[in-house]
């Protein structure tokens, strides 16, 4: 079926010679049986030859050659593919790897390599309308839009692909012409609706937001990671973790548009002094104990403990995860080096980042309440959610999280 258009070469010699797993589970017509068929084998020249046949013979004029690029994937595309893959139901038919076990449906193809075997274009191309390949076969078609469908796509090229190189859109050429005068006119029409005219969080919209936008005056943008400053800005702050209040401003000032803000952001912000009291009781990062009106998780999750042992290798594991690895942004990032709230962009959000220092504090917080804030986030404050997270590194941060406060 359109093999010359459809599959990798090598994918599919490997599958004639008898080298590749079955496809299907059940069986390809599961009306019919519910039992895996075998497949005959032929030779290595029989393999080729047979390719040979189809690259010339069985080609879907319907593709288009070029319609999706591999080298336009980014980790922000795997992390939506991999969520729409579920949310649209997908994963109800085609089986994926997840911690190194098959998850889903065994009922149609398995994907769990699937980016060893297909061609993106092909793929691409089946996403638009299952039902033009395979009619009345039991092919779903979802509602998903274009720049949802690519990134279920890019998603399903990397499953299976070892060290798979990920677009850094960051790099590209827009930002090499970045232009601060350019993000200067970009902000003052944007950005300060919100953040206001100084960056000093106080845009006509700021009084009626919660939280309560980013004091850019305060941020040192220099030390902020690209991957995120991008993410936040081109695709918004749901994107992150973050308010929904903050736009997805990429389809409205296109990717010269955020390189020219963050060219802005860069030179004009280079940190300042925490942001003071105010009449709410917001107090300044450091501050023990620090008067917090944090939602409380339900009992079902305060009564939780820790499942893992305190043992040295977790608490390191759990102190690579705050300083350098936690997705979508290392902890350290607001809660400071030391974890008393006094970091990069601890500063600029109001109320300011928990002081894990501070042992007054802590002792209260139960593992199961710091578990459903880690997973959640906490509405009307900075912390954003990390429901990303697998369990055990949650439990990991949270063994070195306690470490800071003794």
């Amino acid at each position: 079926m359109w093999s010359g258009s459809k599959y990798q070469r090598d994918w599919l010699i490997r599958w004639l010679t008898g080298k590749e797993p079955l496809l299907y589970a059940k069986g390809y017509r599961w009306d019919l049986s519910q039992t895996s068929d075998t497949h005959i084998t032929v030779t290595d020249n029989q393999a080729e030859a047979i390719t040979n046949y189809f690259e010339k013979n069985l080609i879907d004029t319907r593709v288009t050659v070029g319609a999706f690029n591999l080298n336009k994937v980014t980790k922000k595309d795997i992390k939506d593919g991999a969520f729409i893959f579920k949310e649209h139901a997908c994963i109800g038919c085609h089986t994926i790897k997840e911690n190194g076990q098959l998850v889903g449906g065994p009922q149609s193809t398995d994907l769990a390599d699937s980016g060893n075997r297909y061609n993106q274009d092909w793929l691409f191309r089946f996403g638009i309308n299952p039902q033009d390949f395979t009619p009345h076969s039991g092919e779903f078609l979802a509602d998903a839009t274009e720049p949802q469908l690519r990134s279920v796509i890019g998603y399903l090229m990397t499953l299976g692909v070892k060290d798979f190189t990920y677009d850094e859109p960051w790099k590209s050429q827009e930002f090499s012409t970045a232009n601060v005068e350019r993000g200067t006119v970009l902000y003052k029409e944007y950005c300060s609706q919100c953040h206001g005219a100084t960056g000093k969080g106080d845009g006509p919209a700021a009084s009626g937001l919660s939280p309560k936008p980013a004091v850019h005056a305060n941020m040192p943008f220099e030390k902020i990671p690209m991957e995120y400053l991008y993410n936040v800005i081109y695709y918004g702050g749901r994107s992150v973790g973050k308010s929904p209040s903050m736009p997805y401003w990429g389809l409205t000032i296109g990717q010269q548009g955020v390189a020219d803000v963050i060219a802005y952001l860069k030179v004009t912000f280079t940190g300042g002094p925490p942001i003071a009291s105010d009449a709410a009781g917001s107090e300044s990062s450091g501050v023990c104990p620090q008067p917090r009106n944090t939602k409380r998780a339900s009992g079902k999750f305060r009564k939780m403990t820790n499942p893992l042992e305190a043992s040295q290798a977790n608490i390191n594991a759990g102190k690579k995860l705050f300083h350098e690895t936690a997705m979508p942004l290392a902890c350290k990032q607001c809660h400071g080096e030391k974890g008393d709230g006094n970091g990069p962009m601890g500063t600029a959000l109001n109320p300011h980042p928990r002081n894990f220092t501070c042992d007054e504090t802590m002792k209260d917080i139960s593992d199961g309440q710091m578990y459903w804030i880690i997973k959640n986030g906490s509405p009307g404050t900075g912390m954003m959610a990390f429901s990303g997270l697998p369990d055990n590194q949650i439990w990991q941060l949270i063994q070195y999280i306690r470490t800071l406060s003794q």
